[in-house]
């Protein structure tokens, strides 16, 4: 071989870095449904779940057939597997955290509240209807959702979740602030109304022991959302698995779906809304 020449494939060397150990991650569990575009649901979730370093297990609720422009199907899983799902990682799996999102049906939410014990620092993201506006729950959802959420430890809904489970409109800053502590009522120790679909600034209201808290950013213009909501409450539940303060995990998770709204403000993935980026935190490897 000369000096100059590539080396052939027996003369190659395989340059191995000394081997390294680093500590398991944090376990936290999605209970929601699959996304098959990929935006929203468990794929949000997992993907959010490995940025922040955790392993991310999951109970499937509900198998949707969808995209960027809508929701063409869904077929609800049956309680009794959902079941079998929780108890499988439950009993082998040290979890720190668990965020429920598309619980599809009535009974797939009594049986949460039944095993609410078992599902530590819980976090309920009331999925009821898809960006697009398709209902993502059966008959009675909405109302079977009051009992777990006087489970949970933090709530997160939209506007729209927020008026679905109240049953009268919020639309305005200070109908969210009403709805926050409406909420809160049912024994949730935080309420958070996430504030994405206000006018001006996207400002999400937290509530927690009688307080308001407002959290704020600059709207970023994007038709890339889908999924925004999943995002938002997935951060929060790794930041928790960490072993952050809840007012802790929800600053991380708004910084990061803001700089994530932002990182694919320019994308064109699909017709419709498409994803957020999934990039760490800006200043963190």
């Amino acid at each position: 071989m000369t000096a100059d020449s590539s080396p052939t494939p027996r003369e190659r060397t395989l340059i191995v870095s000394a081997p390294r150990t680093v500590a398991p991650p944090p376990v936290a569990l999605t209970i929601a449904g699959s996304d098959s575009g990929g935006g929203a649901g468990l794929q949000a979730d997992l993907r959010t779940f490995s940025v922040f370093g955790v392993l991310g297990a999951c109970a499937v609720t509900a198998l949707t057939a969808q995209n960027t422009l809508g929701v063409r199907a869904c077929e609800p899983v049956g309680p009794d597997f959902v079941e079998q799902q929780l108890d499988a990682v439950l009993d082998d799996l040290p979890v720190r955290a668990v965020k429920t999102g598309m619980l599809a049906t009535p009974q797939i939410v009594e049986l949460l509240v039944e095993r609410a014990d078992d599902l530590p620092q819980l976090v309920v993201d009331p999925v009821l209807v898809s960006t697009t506006g398709h209902s993502l729950g059966g008959p009675g959802t909405d109302s079977a959702l009051w009992a777990l959420l006087s489970r949970a430890l933090v709530v997160t809904p939209n506007l729209a979740e927020a008026a679905t489970l109240l049953g009268h409109p919020v639309q305005t800053l200070d109908q969210a602030v009403d709805a926050a502590h409406e909420l809160a009522a049912t024994g949730a120790r935080w309420v958070v109304v996430t504030g994405g679909h206000l006018d001006g600034d996207a400002v999400d209201v937290v509530v927690h022991g009688g307080r308001v808290e407002l959290l704020g950013a600059p709207r970023v213009r994007t038709g890339n959302d889908h999924g925004t909501g999943c995002t938002f409450a997935a951060a929060v539940v790794a930041s928790l698995a960490h072993g952050d303060s809840v007012r802790a995990a929800l600053l991380v998770a708004k910084r990061y779906v803001h700089e994530n709204l932002a990182a694919a403000a320019g994308w064109s993935l699909g017709r419709g809304a498409g994803p957020l980026a999934w990039e760490p935190l800006s200043g963190q490897p």
